[in-house]
């Protein structure tokens, strides 16, 4: 089966609606993987310390990214 190659940016687009558009969650999703990975540290378990890198690198990184690469325009600073 072939698949149109139109289908992954819509899909991506319609999923890209569902991150949120502040930092809250965005730093807490990192502070639960620095949270991970230090009880993975204490506990001497690698995957958990993977998994606190994993969170980490999504919060801070990858989520913001997939957000700023899918709106279609830039978002606007207000002087206050």
């Amino acid at each position: 089966m072939i698949i149109r190659a139109t289908i992954v940016p819509d899909l991506a687009l319609s999923l890209a609606t569902l991150l949120p558009h502040s930092a809250g969650p965005y730093i807490a999703l990192v502070a639960v993987g620095f949270a991970v990975g230090i009880s993975g540290h204490l506990s001497g378990l690698r995957w958990l310390i993977a998994a606190g890198i994993v969170l980490i690198f999504l919060g801070a990184f990858l989520f913001p990214l997939a957000l700023n690469l899918t709106e279609p325009t830039p978002p606007q600073l207000k002087n206050r």
